[in-house]
């Protein structure tokens, strides 16, 4: 009786008891101890039957609820608002309940019936095995899956327990919340005071009329709402299903603007720079549209530039950077620039990794601010730059030069609150001549004419970009003419800066404008020699040779593209695929022209041109590279030159098709 055990020993003990009171009873008098055992005889019969009883009825009570408990848990596992299916390796369903005919909206399938009959993608190999949970969507349903491998003895076939929960109203729920985020758009027209130069009041008039109707046009279109807040700048807001309609059509807001020109016939072209709500501030969110519209600016303008999920995307950019007929912005950062140096004790001048022409005169020049203002100076040269060697030794063998030139292992413990730190020719930290150095001088001033990156030097004191100038050598010479009534390039500063700006200028035929001829004057008049400048550009047999070979290779593909390489490193390699690339575009029907060329170690080179119908910056910053919409660059490093130029031509010929593509849209 292991039900009762507890109960029988205490019995036991009573009776015990009793057994001893009749005996002691018997020994004072027969008969009443004869009786008391059999009384205490028929007491023991009786707790017997009595527990025998009680095991009975409590064996029945237990038997009842167990067949109470399955009926209840059989009912209750078939009506849980939760399907539960058993499914074998086969992906064939073993057992499942009741809710599974219902959610699927007919009858509940039979044993045997392969799961992707009502699912058909449903996939059985990458949940087998494993526990966790799994996402389907099937005919608009939602459903979330937990699975877990059921344990099962040896010699059964293995099942996975699948337990789906419909989730479509969740689903739905989210979708209406992701649509509905908020999307802030600044814009504004990037050549304002440009395009209105020499417009009647009323031609003024009618030109900003032709954007406001635009861009109202474009907003009522999508749902959103636009408001003016000063001439040439306005405010909007769109959902996200607007803004995902506006992404699809590739922002062709652009493209109507600048088809709106002045009398004179200058197109109109817009910027926008855009932010989606997420979890931050409407004065965070105001911030980064304001932070992307500066960034879009910097890119030379004509694009979007927006962030999404922490992403930044652009689109456009297809119109060139309109050069400034004044040099007002110019005179105010010679100014500012001037203060800076004067308050630093030392001033560092870096370019980017393998020098050039125009980053190595961008810096000589600075470098010449710096002299002016009995300043120590120090441009910072990478470990590679065959291609400025001849000017190099020139200037090296001047003693007036004495201690200007650094590596960066010569100033690998230099770190100064003090110091200044000038970028010039780049504004992207990773390609620089030494990034550490970045980290160690606080103090930074940033001197550009390409588009912005994304990637930019991190909190500078003073930014001097203009994209429409046609090399940072004529930034600086500008800088020059403002600097101080006491500033005298010599001659070797001098022929520095026109160098660079005949190189980046192919002299003087690709984006060169009035003040890039200015600027060239201001160089001759200090003493710049176009002929010594010559015998720089003077190539070599073994270059010439490589420099032929290297457009014979060339491939051509539709669309007017061509792409050449040269897998042999060469010591002025990087020289010999621009040239090529130049080259290259001389071609009846080339619109852009890219060589990928091996450097040292695992580094490949690219140099990319275009006519100026194609936007060459774009492709090379997918290869973390940059430039201007014609002449543009980019480094790759870890990967074989085979790969490198694989990956251009594909990334190329996409957006020749998508231009072309959308272009014919556009024109429909």
């Amino acid at each position: 009786m292991p039900r009762n055990l507890s109960a029988w020993i205490d019995l036991t003990i009573h009776l015990i008891v009793m057994l001893a009171l009749a005996l002691v009873t018997f020994c004072y008098n027969v008969y009443v101890g004869a009786a008391g055992l059999l009384l205490w005889a028929l007491l023991v019969a009786f707790a017997w039957e009595r527990c025998r009883d009680r095991e009975r009825r409590l064996e029945r009570y237990c038997m009842g609820v167990i067949r109470n408990v399955n009926n209840v848990m059989n009912y209750a596992v078939d009506s849980l608002p939760q399907s539960i299916l058993l499914v074998n390796r086969d992906g064939h369903l073993e057992w499942c309940n009741n809710q599974l005919g219902i959610s699927l909206g007919g009858q509940k399938p039979e044993q045997g019936t392969a799961v992707v009959d009502f699912w058909p993608k449903f996939n059985l190999e990458a949940i087998w095995d494993t526990e966790g949970e799994y996402r389907l969507s099937h005919e608009g349903r939602s459903y979330h899956i937990y699975h877990r491998m059921v344990p099962t003895p040896p010699q059964m076939d293995p099942l996975v327990a699948l337990y789906v929960t419909d989730e479509t109203e969740f689903a739905d729920l989210q979708q209406r919340f992701h649509a509905s985020r908020t999307a802030l758009l600044y814009i504004q027209l990037d050549n304002y005071d440009e395009i209105m130069q020499g417009q009647t009041e009323a031609e003024k008039s009618m030109l900003l009329l032709a954007v406001r109707e635009r861009l109202d046009d474009w907003m009522n279109g999508l749902g959103g709402f636009i408001r003016g807040i000063s001439d040439g700048e306005f405010v909007a807001m769109l959902d996200r299903n607007a803004l995902e309609h506006v992404i699809a059509e590739k922002f062709d807001i652009l493209d109507q603007v600048r088809k709106i020109v002045n009398s004179k016939g200058m197109p109109v072209t817009i910027s926008i720079g855009l932010s989606l709500a997420a979890d931050q501030s409407y004065k965070e969110l105001g911030e980064e549209a304001e932070a992307k519209l500066d960034l879009a600016l910097g890119r030379g303008g004509d694009q979007v530039a927006l962030d999404i999920g922490g992403k930044t995307q652009f689109f456009g950019g297809k119109a060139k950077a309109v050069e400034k007929h004044t040099r007002v912005k110019a005179r105010v950062v010679a100014h500012a620039l001037r203060d800076i140096m004067e308050s630093a004790d030392e001033i560092y001048i870096m370019g980017h990794h393998n020098e050039d022409y125009d980053c190595f005169g961008a810096a000589m020049g600075v470098a010449c601010m710096a002299r002016a203002l009995g300043k120590p100076a120090h441009i910072v040269l990478s470990e590679m730059n065959e291609g400025i060697d001849r000017i190099l030794d020139m200037v090296r063998k001047d003693e007036a030069y004495q201690d200007l030139f650094v590596r960066p292992g010569d100033i690998a413990g230099i770190s100064s609150q003090s110091s200044l730190l000038v970028v010039v020719d780049a504004h992207i930290p990773h390609i620089l001549a030494d990034p550490t150095l970045l980290d160690r001088i606080p103090k930074i001033v940033v001197i550009d004419h390409h588009r912005r990156s994304e990637n930019f030097v991190k909190n500078p004191l003073l930014v001097y970009i203009e994209t429409a100038s046609s090399s940072a050598s004529e930034l600086v010479t500008e800088l020059l003419m403002y600097f101080g009534d006491n500033i005298r390039p010599t001659r070797l500063d001098a022929t520095a800066l026109y160098s660079g700006v005949v190189v980046d200028t192919k002299n003087f035929n690709v984006g060169a404008g009035v003040r890039t001829f200015d600027a060239a004057a201001y160089l001759r008049r200090a003493g710049a020699d176009p002929v010594l400048v010559r015998a720089l550009f003077q190539s070599d047999y073994e270059t010439t040779v490589a420099l032929a070979r290297a457009k014979a290779n060339a491939e051509f593909f539709p669309g007017g593209l061509i792409v050449g390489s040269i897998p042999e490193r060469l010591p002025n390699g990087q020289i010999i695929a621009a040239q090529a690339a130049d080259g290259m575009l001389r071609v009846d029907g080339v619109r852009m022209s890219i060589y990928v060329f091996q450097m040292a170690g695992d580094m490949v080179g690219i140099s990319a041109r275009s006519i100026g119908e194609m936007n060459v910056q774009v492709i090379m910053e997918d290869f973390g590279g940059g430039g201007h919409a014609n002449v543009a660059g980019a480094q790759v490093k870890g990967e074989p030159l085979s790969v490198v130029r694989g990956n251009v031509v594909e990334r190329a010929r996409a957006y020749i098709e998508e231009s072309d593509k959308h272009e014919s849209h556009t024109a429909g």
